[in-house]
């Protein structure tokens, strides 16, 4: 079971995501991460609540990545389980994304 809370701070759409993102709830997560993204605001997911991600949740991280640069738009990752930071270490994905260690920290870099 996944749960994906939306809401915006200083002008940021900021995800939380929590739970288990794999392939039963990650086009649940998709959805809401393009949907996002195509507000063409800048998108912030909080992923401190993410006990398990598996190659389709990766998957939908790395399709609103890419839509989100080819709108011109800040996407980036904040407080990263510690699970959920090993599955984008492994893919190499943490060389890819802006990862934040923290929400705060995000927020107060201003996105």
């Amino acid at each position: 079971m996944v749960n994906c809370q939306v809401r915006e701070q200083e002008g940021i759409v900021i995800i939380a995501v929590s739970g288990d993102v794999d392939l039963e709830s990650s086009p649940k997560v998709r959805d809401v991460l393009l949907d996002c993204v195509g507000s063409k605001r800048p998108v912030l997911v909080d992923m401190s609540g993410v006990s398990y991600i598996d190659s389709s949740g990766v998957a939908s991280l790395v399709e609103a990545h890419q839509s989100a640069r080819k709108s011109k738009t800040t996407f980036a990752l904040a407080d990263v389980s510690q699970s959920a930071m090993r599955v984008l270490e492994l893919a190499r994905l943490d060389k890819v994304f802006t990862i934040h260690s923290s929400l705060a920290g995000a927020l107060g870099d201003g996105g």
